[in-house]
């Protein structure tokens, strides 16, 4: 083909483009009836979309104000030094007091349990004494617990026969 056929072809088809072609029906009837009824093309109520949007952010800034508040407010029950030793030796004492009231009825196993006790007593008062100068120490405070464990397992072990234990 030679460039000026492809000229006069291409010129020729130019020429038949530029003639209007009408539908053959009315096309903008379908054309609003898609738009009025689809809600992705419909056009939104601005209104309630700003409100939308302003009870969203209401509702954040409430909720970071609640949590902000919360956290300022949050003072945790932290006992340290010498009131957590005292807190540890009332429970003790209510725990002890309570077991001795559960076993008074029923008959030691050992004689000498008491002193024992006793001994484990003096053992708590020294560390107790200790965690004067070192309120904090965490080394004391287990050793203190222990000590009151040491007490209730004892008083458990003495009023327990052995053939009910598991």
């Amino acid at each position: 083909m030679t460039n000026s056929s492809f000229e006069q072809k291409l010129e020729k088809q130019l020429t038949e483009i530029k003639e209007e072609k009408q539908p053959e029906k009315d096309l903008w009837q379908g054309i609003e009836l898609a738009l009025t009824h689809d809600p992705r093309l419909q056009e939104t109520n601005t209104n309630s979309l700003v409100g939308k949007k302003l009870h969203l952010l209401v509702a954040t800034v409430a909720v970071f104000g609640l949590i902000g508040w919360l956290s300022l407010n949050y003072q945790p029950n932290r006992l340290s030094g010498e009131d957590l030793v005292r807190a540890l030796s009332e429970q003790h004492v209510k725990q002890k007091e309570a077991l001795l009231v559960t076993f008074q009825d029923q008959p030691a196993l050992t004689e000498n349990w008491q002193q024992q006790l006793s001994e484990l007593d003096d053992a708590a008062d020294a560390i107790k004494m200790a965690l004067k100068n070192e309120p904090n120490n965490m080394a004391l405070l287990r050793m203190l617990q222990s000590v009151h464990q040491q007490q209730i397992n004892l008083i458990e072990r003495v009023h327990s026969p052995k053939w009910s234990q598991i």
